[in-house]
């Protein structure tokens, strides 16, 4: 693996995990109503979750690349579409009103169940897995050891870095929750949001076996 590469996934990730979305929008309204206890089991199982979608589409992408290059192209080009619909998708997203109360009510769930909860809402999500499958190749390069353990590394790396952010959106809800209400705020990290999955769409449709 190549620092550059790595270092570069690992700014992608950073900038896709700080910016509104599903799950960060989750863990701070869990935290905000339930406490931040729940926000913080809840980022546990998220990220955790992240796992089950990197071995997966790692073994995967990994046989398509060594089997053919028309394979590889066609996988190539489906995951490209995939991050310029993600992209659409961002451009065309509301933005969410979080109502911010006074006291979070904590809720005596058990850690784990909660865990368990984040944990089984990422891994049943396909949106994960097919952002994985187009993520993930674009990073890997040729001269490094096998591609599968390269794809598991990013993919260690990411959720190690979503597991550091969304612990401290649970930790700093209250002060968050300002921000995420604010139409300038959300006009900036939407056309972020929509920059960055560009690039990676492009990256991955310039990308070569």
């Amino acid at each position: 693996m190549e620092l550059a590469a790595t270092l570069s996934f690992l700014g992608a990730a950073i900038l896709l995990t700080l910016m509104p979305g599903p799950d960060n929008i989750f863990v701070l309204t869990e935290s905000l109503t339930k406490g931040q206890r729940n926000g913080i089991a809840i980022s546990a199982g998220l990220c955790s979750g992240v796992l089950i979608h990197t071995i997966a589409a790692a073994t995967g992408i990994s046989i398509i690349i060594q089997k053919s290059a028309m394979a590889f192209s066609i996988v190539k080009y489906l995951g490209a579409a995939y991050l310029f619909y993600m992209a659409y998708q961002a451009y065309n997203e509301k933005r969410t009103e979080v109502e911010v109360k006074s006291k979070a009510i904590e809720h005596k769930t058990s850690f784990l169940k909660l865990v368990r909860k984040g944990f089984l809402m990422n891994v049943l999500n396909p949106k994960v897995a097919l952002f994985f499958m187009a993520l993930l190749p674009q990073f890997v390069v040729k001269d490094g050891f096998a591609i599968a353990w390269q794809m598991i590394i990013l993919g260690i790396i990411f959720m190690l870095q979503a597991l550091i952010i969304f612990s401290l959106i649970a930790l700093l809800s209250g002060k968050l929750s300002k921000y995420l209400n604010s139409a300038r705020f959300w006009k900036i990290t939407k056309y972020s949001k929509v920059s960055v999955l560009s690039l990676l769409g492009l990256g991955l449709a310039l990308a070569r076996k």
